[in-house]
């Protein structure tokens, strides 16, 4: 998984021109990633829990949405906690990012791509696990949702899109980063959908930016989430 990532970002990188301009736009994600191997489930099998799709995830969080009111998590790092307000005007993504968590999705996964005073982003891992609980809960996209008068201010949680059939830069449901640049990263706005900001642990988010990483942008040391629960 990793090196299939890391070929990804090899290929972004030779298609840009120098290293600003690498960081004009968080990494396309790659959600293709499906093991043949056979496991028992990681996630406890339930009926009211459908194999998400393009033809049926919108319908799914535009009710599971009504239903699940939550919007605010806290998220348990390698190097402390983030707590994170979800915004109930991006409804889809809030819901999305609900589900995901009380689904258990997140735990483990990493912080995959670092760039210091810029952002750092997450919700993958190296470990075919991932892509396990992937294929489990399903391969769709979220449509952007980008004029709700929201900037890419400091702190705020935004949806990278994902690289699959996608010419309109849907979102990619698994993945999210925090910017982490001062004030922020104005020239990000319009093209990814902000649906969060984070309450407490940009101290956090600033030593998680600070970490040593490869060519890349890939920490040196895996950088884990390990939980991410709701607290209201």
């Amino acid at each position: 998984m990793r090196t299939v990532l890391l070929l990804g970002l090899c290929f972004f990188l030779m298609n840009c021109e120098d290293k600003q301009s690498k960081k004009k736009t968080p990494i396309p994600t790659n959600d293709s990633t499906v093991t043949k191997e056979v496991e028992k489930e990681l996630i406890p099998k339930n009926e009211d829990y459908p194999v998400l799709d393009t033809k049926n995830a919108m319908e799914f969080f535009l009710q599971y949405e009504k239903e699940h009111k939550e919007n605010r998590v806290r998220m348990t790092t390698d190097f402390g906690d983030i707590e994170i307000l979800l915004f109930n005007k991006t409804k889809f993504h809030r819901a999305n990012f609900i589900y995901l968590t009380k689904r258990g999705y997140f735990n483990d996964t990493q912080f995959y791509r670092v760039i210091d005073n810029y952002i750092i982003q997450a919700g993958n891992s190296d470990d075919v696990k991932t892509s396990r609980k992937r294929r489990k809960i399903g391969r769709y996209l979220l449509p952007k949702d980008t004029k709700r008068g929201f900037k890419h201010d400091r702190g705020v949680l935004s949806m990278p899109s994902s690289d699959i059939d996608n010419p309109h830069k849907l979102a990619s449901p698994y993945e999210f980063f925090i910017v982490q640049q001062t004030p922020g990263a104005y020239f990000l706005d319009g093209d990814y959908t902000i649906f969060g900001r984070v309450t407490k642990g940009m101290d956090v988010v600033d030593k998680i930016a600070a970490v040593d990483t490869d060519d890349g942008d890939w920490p040196m040391k895996n950088v884990f989430i390990r939980n991410v629960e709701i607290i209201d």
